[in-house]
């Protein structure tokens, strides 16, 4: 337990430190549209996520306008251990809804931008303006080939390395 909390703090630190190039967001997200479950079909590398597998996150908005963070995956070191972590977003600048912070540790807070959402909020790609951190995100467990191929098109012409994307494993049946 505290060996994840030392990790999301480095991890929400460093997200907070980096900067890079500018990266362009969505000009228009509906939060209530977004809420709910998202699969992570596929990520850069990090060690907050490090040997996980079957990853959602969850978001719920508030009545305080933030958004509660649930975010949890399953070990691929030992059979049935969920790894959980709890945080809170929130849109620091109605002029930008696509840059939201999150923070899994208080005051400490990251950058998540939503770079593409699916018109219907199907799938999205959102990563952070030092390039390092993006993931693909989709509402099922599995996602049609040529949209994975589109989000790796929209990533790498917005300047992140996809060479190590790791896909992410969402069988259940296991």
């Amino acid at each position: 337990m505290v060996k994840n909390l030392l990790i999301f703090l480095i991890m929400i630190n460093l997200l907070s430190c980096k900067s890079g190039k500018d990266l362009p967001t969505v000009a228009k997200v509906d939060i209530e549209k977004y809420a709910g479950k998202w699969y992570e079909i596929a990520r850069l590398p990090n060690s907050f996520e490090k040997n996980l597998e079957r990853i959602t996150a969850t978001y719920t908005p508030k009545s305080d306008g933030n958004i509660e963070v649930l975010n949890q995956g399953f070990s691929t070191e030992i059979k049935g251990k969920v790894s959980k972590a709890k945080g809170k977003a929130w849109i620091p600048n109605a002029d930008f809804p696509g840059r939201l912070k999150v923070s899994f540790f208080w005051p400490f807070a990251g950058n998540y931008y939503i770079i593409f959402l699916d018109e219907n909020y199907k799938y999205a790609l959102v990563g952070d303006p030092s390039r390092k951190y993006l993931w693909i995100l989709s509402r099922t467990q599995i996602l049609d080939e040529s949209i994975f191929n589109k989000l790796l098109e929209v990533a790498t012409n917005n300047g992140f390395d996809v060479a190590t994307l790791i896909k992410v494993n969402q069988n259940i049946d296991y």
